[in-house]
């Protein structure tokens, strides 16, 4: 089993990777292999609605987002990371999610479906909860189980030294990873014992309210 973790900061190895890491020394003492995916800091064009990627089966842009989005059908969990921006998260990242999960849409296998997911944010000070509300729409969108911990998956620091000085929040994200991974093994475990899927309803219904 394998989880990939999207690192959405401008930074490599800033403070959102090394929360991150907190979750993966979890993860890999449970025996789930883990591997990052870094968005860049290169400018991330935002999702403009053109509704080709149900033809194309891929975003129209040819970026990070497709690439992320051919490997993710070999992954068995995610965890996003993002730092906090003005309450929510950065720029980059969101239009990366809106990309991602819109064109995952009309992709078979699809790429997150029942698949467990979690959001991590990094922040100086405050903002974390609502950026996390954010990120978590994302996954109720596509189906995916909300992996949780013992409270809210942040961490706090300006620096990372500072973030590894938060004890609390790397316990947060260590208390994720190994409910990750033992969320992973009861769904390996259900599909052995022949439990399916949820049926899926052929149409999916949308109600417009201004007719």
């Amino acid at each position: 089993m394998k989880v990939l973790l999207v690192n959405g900061s401008p930074h490599p190895k800033g403070c959102t990777y090394t929360a991150l890491s907190e979750a993966v020394s979890a993860l890999n003492c449970e025996g789930i292999e883990t591997d990052f995916f870094w968005i860049g800091n290169k400018p991330m064009a935002g999702c403009i609605g053109c509704y080709q990627c149900g033809k194309k089966h891929q975003c129209v842009f040819d970026d990070k987002v497709n690439e992320f989005t051919k490997l993710a059908a070999e992954y068995d969990g995610f965890i996003f990371g993002s730092p906090v921006y003005y309450s929510g998260m950065n720029g980059s990242l969101m239009s990366f999610m809106d990309r991602a999960f819109f064109s995952a849409s009309g992709q078979e296998p699809h790429p997150f479906r029942f698949k467990p997911a979690a959001a991590v944010v990094s922040a100086r000070r405050a903002g974390t909860t609502s950026a996390l509300d954010q990120m978590n729409k994302y996954f109720l969108h596509q189906q995916m189980p909300i992996v949780s911990s013992r409270y809210w998956n942040m961490v706090h620091g300006n620096t990372p030294e500072e973030v590894k000085q938060d004890a609390e929040g790397s316990q947060i994200l260590r208390v994720l990873g190994r409910n990750m991974a033992w969320l992973l093994k009861l769904k390996e475990a259900g599909e052995k014992a022949g439990v399916p899927l949820p049926a899926q309803e052929e149409k999916r219904i949308a109600t417009n309210f201004i007719r």
